[in-house]
């Protein structure tokens, strides 16, 4: 395993240029001046009008095809590989394999580099945005516009990567609202924002938390550093019990201080990060938060959330409150749907979101009406998981911090990583 008092590499610059050399045409202009030699003629140059180039919005609405016209997307941060796979960075073969990837528009890395800018965007206008007194579907509401514009939403082939997770306080992941949903933030929430965008089926899932006052600075603290533990500590090779154990020993060096009574900060036994496929949010394997014996290995060309949540509880979730989060199993058996209204709601699934993770604000906009019936059919029978929200105890707090790394066959790339975190 990399040694954690190995410094990281530099972050590169993922801020996006919004200025580029002007275009400037010239066109030649003759001297024809009378008695003026062929070797006296003077060529004088003309400038046209400059052309300027797309500057994003505030609040973010501008699609980023307009603003990276040539294609190129921010490469996130580089950490190059530790000790039995240093070879990599230099090896010739490994930045052919690179560059073929690159020019296949498949593979190509400018589809999950073009979500990651989007989410970067996206997220750091959020965070200046989201303030106590606003419902939890404002925010949502504002968060996914902005996603839907910049990366110029299209069927299947760019959009939303999963229902935005809104979780808050004791309640860890899979909590987004429904239609008629009244819950509005307070100051003393603590917020977890997780936020899925995708280009071509390839997903950026990337999440953090927010707090309006300090009591739980902490704890906020030990998560984003754990889930940094867990990017620095991931790589080609390594076995993810061991990231797990490493997770653990950076979450629970923390402890929490709240009316003069000292909570230890403990890594949530039963989430864990993931893999992350095509189409396919989880991907596979687990990246667990605490210590364990799965000797399962991270291979080149893989895709990983490294996500971490951290509590003031129990230290273990279990479902609770109304579903939200669905998505259809992607080997879901072929069975006969004896509700019309379910064949019907499969139908309208498979064409707008695929295998992509949904909520019910999301089958309203498409025009989905009277669904709850054929939806619970198709989850009994099968072909839809439902993800009801995860909580720890009542009373406690819970935070959560993640991001997608890309184990590419040089370097490992920090897709998700910006200024913020």
């Amino acid at each position: 395993m990399i040694s954690k008092d190995e410094k990281q590499v530099e972050q590169k610059s993922i801020v996006p240029q919004n200025h580029e050399e002007d275009d400037v045409e010239e066109d030649d202009v003759v001297d024809d001046t009378p008695g003026a030699g062929e070797e006296t003629k003077k060529k004088k140059k003309k400038k046209k009008p400059k052309k300027k180039k797309a500057q994003q919005s505030d609040p973010p609405r501008v699609g980023l095809s307009k603003i990276f016209t040539n294609g190129v997307y921010p490469e996130g941060e580089i950490q190059p590989y530790k000790d039995d796979n240093a070879w990599r960075t230099t090896s010739e073969e490994k930045r052919y394999d690179e560059r073929m990837a690159m020019e296949d528009p498949e593979i190509t890395y400018q589809s999950i580099r073009r979500a990651a800018e989007v989410h970067r965007q996206v997220r750091q206008s959020a965070r200046k945005h989201i303030r106590p007194g606003m419902t939890m579907t404002e925010v949502a509401n504002f968060i996914e516009d902005g996603s839907r514009a910049l990366v110029e939403e299209n069927g299947l082939e760019s959009g939303i990567g999963f229902p935005t997770g809104l979780s808050l306080n004791h309640c860890a992941a899979h909590y987004t609202p429904n239609a008629g949903d009244t819950n509005v933030l307070q100051s003393g929430d603590v917020l977890k924002v997780d936020i899925g965008v995708h280009v071509k089926g390839r997903i950026v899932d990337s999440a953090f938390t927010l707090n309006f006052e300090p009591t739980y600075d902490k704890l906020i603290e030990a998560v984003r550093a754990a889930t940094d533990t867990g990017v620095r500590e991931s790589g080609i090779d390594v076995r993810l019990g061991e990231i797990g154990g490493a997770i653990q020993e950076t979450m629970e060096s923390y402890e929490v201080e709240v009316n003069g009574k000292i909570y230890p900060v403990k890594s949530i036994e039963n989430l864990s990060g993931h893999s992350i496929g095509l189409y396919q949010i989880h991907g596979g394997k687990s990246v667990q938060l605490v210590k364990n014996d799965d000797q399962t290995k991270m291979e080149e060309g893989e895709y990983f959330a490294i996500e971490t949540f951290g509590s003031t509880g129990r230290g273990r979730v279990i479902e609770s409150g109304e579903c939200s989060h669905y998505a259809k199993i992607i080997d879901a058996p072929r069975v006969p749907l004896r509700l019309t209204s379910a064949k019907s709601l499969l139908k309208s699934i498979s064409s707008n979101f695929g295998t992509l993770p949904f909520c019910r604000r999301y089958l309203d906009r498409v025009g989905e009406t009277k669904y709850l019936l054929a939806l619970n059919h198709l989850v009994q029978q099968g072909i839809v998981q439902d993800y009801p929200p995860l909580c720890d105890a009542k009373g406690s707090m819970t935070a959560q911090f993640e991001h997608t790394i890309f184990l590419r066959p040089t370097v490992k790339e920090v897709i998700s990583r910006g200024d913020d975190y």
